[in-house]
């Protein structure tokens, strides 16, 4: 008798950030631990944060992985970048002049 196994799944999520870009071209190589590498245009090479680089076939990919907003450059303080940013600063400065 099989049992079911409906009831017992797991969620689990991606919990390691890569980098990764997107093959324009076919690709082929060999990594630093001697196993051979190939993607296609549309493939992506991944990069982990030890160093290490594979190839993930496009849909395995974008399945898995979600792209990140990229890191803005903290500003100096005291110092502005836009509207919002303006809009604080005087706030902040009236707020400590009062």
């Amino acid at each position: 008798m099989v049992k079911k196994f409906e009831n017992d799944w797991q969620t689990y999520r991606t919990r390691f950030l890569v980098q990764a870009k997107q093959l324009t071209a076919p690709l082929r190589f060999l990594d630093s631990l001697g196993r051979e590498h190939c993607g296609a245009a549309g493939d992506y090479l991944v990069e982990t944060a030890d160093g290490l680089r594979r190839i993930a076939p496009r849909e395995l990919f974008e399945d898995i992985y979600v792209p990140m907003e990229p890191v803005r450059k903290k500003q100096p303080r005291g110092t502005t970048t836009g509207p919002h940013d303006l809009n604080c600063a005087t706030m902040r400065s009236n707020l400590l002049s009062s």
